[in-house]
């Protein structure tokens, strides 16, 4: 993962979630971010943390259940949606 963004996203989910057994560099940005095909074996309730850690630390608000699923997608939709309502991180 070439994308400072991405990778920095990865990482602070991997320690959000106390995921141990997976490297940051191993998760691709397009895969499925939650649910069973998750690269990093995120759940809805990881999602809400996930929602939350970013709303504080890159001040963007993830709105209602049809855009956070849209936006939680894959890390790379998760990057592009805080790029957009955050120029300064592109």
């Amino acid at each position: 993962m070439n994308d400072r963004l991405e990778s920095e996203l990865v990482a602070m989910i991997l320690e959000l979630c106390s995921v141990d057994d997976i490297q940051a560099e191993d998760v691709p940005a397009d895969a499925p971010l939650i649910g069973p095909e998750s690269a990093m074996g995120l759940d809805s309730l990881d999602a809400v943390e996930v929602v939350v850690a970013v709303q504080k630390k890159y001040n963007v608000r993830i709105g209602g259940k049809k855009s956070s699923r849209e936006v939680l997608q894959s890390i790379a939709s998760l990057a592009d949606y805080i790029r957009r309502k955050q120029p300064a991180c592109a």
